[in-house]
């Protein structure tokens, strides 16, 4: 049977028998880590929700970091976070007052195993700890997200995460009560069921 695809678009085929393009990564091999949150401010959640991250080798423990917040909603980055590792390697923010960590910025996710366990930290105060597992086997960026990105990128996820501060609204000072529900009548009318005068 003919096959009508364009000979421009049939994926992996290159003109006059040149061989298949494998996809590379300009960042070397790439594995997945699933990060789940164990607690934080004094309080235990559970179940933990959690992301699973595509990274390369070669990104930073310090770029899975921002990417850890970043996908667990943490929008004051003001506080020191670090990663421990089972021998007890901390990695982090050199600090020259504090107890000396690995410079996150410059060690590589190289070193780590598959199936290989771990801790980050955010907000060493508030112990924001998340459990981190690397999985068994090698991922292909373009297979998973369809690119190749510059930074670790979440690629699944599951559970509710809650504020870094245990804020539900705005105005939440953890004395004030819950405001009612004004039910969607305080929003601009810009959808039909927005505003005062809201279709039901």
């Amino acid at each position: 049977m003919r096959d009508f695809t364009p000979r421009a678009r049939q994926i992996g085929v290159r003109p006059r028998g040149g061989a298949q393009r494998q996809p590379r990564s300009p960042r070397g091999p790439w594995i997945s880590v699933k990060v789940e949150l164990v607690g934080g401010r004094g309080e235990r959640c559970w179940p933990r929700p959690g992301r699973v991250f595509a990274a390369a080798a070669n990104h930073s423990f310090a770029d899975l970091g921002a990417a850890i917040d970043d996908a667990f909603a943490r929008w004051d980055r003001s506080h020191r976070h670090e990663f421990e590792l089972a021998d007890g390697t901390r990695i982090g923010m050199p600090d020259p007052d504090d107890e000396p960590v690995e410079d996150g910025r410059l060690v590589k996710l190289a070193r780590l195993k598959p199936g290989e366990q771990f801790v980050y930290v955010f907000d060493l105060g508030d112990d924001w700890a998340h459990l981190c597992t690397v999985g068994n086997s090698p991922l292909d960026p373009v297979d998973t997200l369809g690119s190749v990105p510059d930074k670790p990128l979440p690629y699944f996820g599951w559970g509710a995460i809650p504020d870094q501060y245990g804020r539900a609204w705005s105005a939440d000072d953890g004395e004030t009560p819950l405001p009612p529900d004004p039910e969607l009548r305080d929003l601009p009318p810009l959808r039909p069921d927005w505003g005062p005068g809201r279709q039901s």
